[in-house]
């Protein structure tokens, strides 16, 4: 967002503005107020909550709500933490200055920082690639923010694996859908859940482990709505720095699943290398 410092714990106003809101569920409108903050960091401490209400263009009871969400009794003691805690910049110390968008990209690099530490231990990942590439037939979930993750998931999985369908509309069809899969020979489904988590995903997990299937979760966080539904969950966080989420280090798990799945499918090289035959007899690919 604002001006910051290179360091977690950085010593400018919008260095601690940015570390407050980190990692925060805020609404789109909180997430305006949070970036008129940053932008103008030196001032917030001093601001009433009207001015800041004017500053970001919204209302009043908006700046209340926001402080309230971020864990105070109120907008004053908010403003009080801020006099408290937001330190001048230390003399002669050149200060960094990052705008939003260049800090919504440090904020998905720390988050893949995150996930290269949890994939030092490979043992998760290398146990959903073989519950994947083992299922007969193999249904991909995911709804609203996640169907992009899902479908990318499907489109390069469907290269190396014989069955797999994609499940990305809700509504009442979606529990046929999972039936379906489960008749024709799937023993497992693999979902990307990403917040806001919508209902529908969280049903109908809870009616795929009825049914018999295990199920294999990417999620925000091991702690999602998701996780008491997952036999195997593995967490990869979302950036919040924007006004939407940012979905960086889910959709890199996700291709790391692909490779674990491969891994576990005799036959991925082949098929890989005759959809290449294919592909280039069919004049697909611009050389």
């Amino acid at each position: 967002m604002g001006d910051t410092d290179s360091g977690t714990g950085g010593g400018s106003p919008a260095a601690r503005l940015q570390q407050l809101f980190e990692g925060r569920r805020l609404t789109p409108t909180q997430r305006r107020i949070a970036h008129s903050m940053v932008r103008r960091a030196g001032e917030v401490p001093f601001l009433s909550s009207v001015e800041l209400a004017e500053l970001a263009g919204v209302s009043q009871p908006s700046v209340t709500r926001f402080a309230v969400a971020l864990g105070f009794d109120g907008y004053p003691a908010l403003r009080k933490y801020l006099r408290e805690v937001a330190p001048a910049t230390a003399e002669g110390v050149p200060e960094i200055s990052y705008n939003e968008y260049q800090q919504a990209v440090l904020g998905e690099i720390e988050n893949l920082r995150h996930l290269a530490e949890l994939l030092a231990d490979p043992t998760p990942v290398e146990r959903a690639g073989q519950l994947l590439a083992s299922s007969r037939v193999l249904p991909v979930l995911g709804l609203r923010a996640a169907s992009s993750q899902a479908r990318g998931f499907a489109y390069f999985a469907a290269k190396v694996h014989p069955d797999v369908r994609l499940l990305d509309e809700g509504g009442s069809m979606l529990a046929d859908r999972i039936d379906a899969a489960r008749r024709a020979g799937a023993d497992a489904l693999l979902c990307f859940a990403l917040p806001r988590h919508p209902k529908e995903v969280v049903e109908a997990l809870a009616y795929a482990r009825e049914q018999g299937l295990t199920v294999v979760t990417v999620a925000d966080s091991a702690f999602a709505p998701v996780a008491r539904h997952s036999d195997l969950l593995i967490p990869a966080a979302v950036g919040t720095g924007l006004a939407f989420d940012t979905a960086c280090a889910p959709m890199l798990l996700g291709r790391v699943l692909l490779e674990a799945m491969c891994d576990g499918i005799p036959e991925a090289q082949a098929r890989l290398e005759e959809f290449d035959v294919r592909a280039t007899a069919r004049g697909l690919f611009v050389e």
